[in-house]
């Protein structure tokens, strides 16, 4: 009896042993699953909040290579086309540059940022392939005039894109040194996915840009008082070729600056401030009528004068 009861564990251990690495097999199991779903939630969570975009422009010149470097700078990843060849450019600054433009749409972009001269928007928008692009995208205009791209963009994206008109109200040589305290108006016009617009504002927000938020009919009333004026002010202060003295005050240092900034900007920007902004015809003639009021003021000052002048030599010959 003993030697039979000594002998059955031998039988039944086997056994136990495979249900117990069963039983740790389904433990293990078990925890694999809940920690791969955990790093599936974590990761799906992260990328959710994740604010890093792919950004595809439109137009390389000065203004988008200076926005590019604080995008790049912020994580976002980029791609490019333009007119002009800037691949080798795009490649020393980490920019994806397609020439083919089918391509460039193609690339399954978040948002496609527009950065065309003014003049040039139409002939380079109209003509593009929209129709390749892959999913509904968020176009971004960042012209310095506002009614004339939203119109026109309304009329030619396909409905299912979102539509943000924005104005950075700075450049390369305002911009420098930070975009802290700068403007940077916008209007929503077409948004249904707020959360990528958010994320696009975001980067503005970050680097501490005052954001305004306005219809952009208000926008270009507005710009035609200031940037078109201020434009205006410094061509003629170019025309009439003024140039620093030994005997420089601190305001004509100022105009002597607001002529250098000015001149920085090509003429092309200057004329499609006043040819797509419809205020800036009217703010061109009250620059002309004040000037005149300004010089009648003068004149009839110099009169008035010369009446007097006349008047006291007159008495004077009278006495004599």
């Amino acid at each position: 009896m003993s030697r039979s009861s000594y002998s059955e564990p031998r039988i039944y251990w086997p056994v136990f042993a495979g249900l117990l690495a069963l039983v740790k097999r389904y433990i293990l199991a078990v925890l694999n699953r809940h920690y791969y779903l955990l790093l599936a939630a974590t990761m799906a969570s992260s990328s959710s909040s994740s604010t890093n975009l792919k950004i595809g422009i439109v137009g390389f010149g000065s203004f988008a290579q200076f926005l590019a470097k604080t995008m790049l700078k912020q994580g976002h990843f980029l791609r490019a086309t333009s007119r002009s060849d800037h691949s080798e450019l795009c490649l020393n600054l980490g920019v994806s540059f397609f020439r083919d433009v089918e391509a460039f749409l193609g690339a399954d972009n978040d948002v496609i940022m527009i950065c065309t001269s003014i003049m040039s928007l139409t002939e380079v928008v109209k003509p593009m392939p929209l129709h390749c692009l892959k999913r509904p995208t968020l176009f971004v205009d960042v012209l310095s005039v506002k009614e004339f791209p939203k119109n026109f963009l309304l009329q030619v994206l396909p409905e299912e894109s979102d539509l943000l008109c924005a104005h950075p109200m700075f450049g390369p040589e305002s911009g420098k040194n930070g975009w802290k305290d700068l403007a940077c108006m916008y209007e929503r016009v077409r948004i249904r996915n707020e959360a990528l617009c958010s994320n696009f504002l975001q980067i503005f927000e970050r680097e501490g840009c005052r954001m305004l938020q306005m219809p952009c009919g208000e926008h270009d009333k507005m710009a035609a008082r200031s940037q078109f004026l201020t434009h205006t002010i410094g061509r003629i202060l170019y025309e009439m070729e003024i140039n620093s003295t030994p005997m420089n005050t601190k305001g004509f240092e100022s105009l002597l600056l607001l002529k250098e900034n000015t001149v920085k900007d090509s003429f092309d920007l200057y004329s499609g401030l006043f040819l797509r902004n419809r205020y800036a015809k009217q703010e061109l003639e009250n620059l002309e009528l004040a000037f005149n009021k300004v010089k009648q003021k003068l004149l009839d000052k110099m009169i008035y004068d010369q009446d007097i002048d006349d008047s006291m030599n007159n008495k004077e010959r009278e006495r004599n």
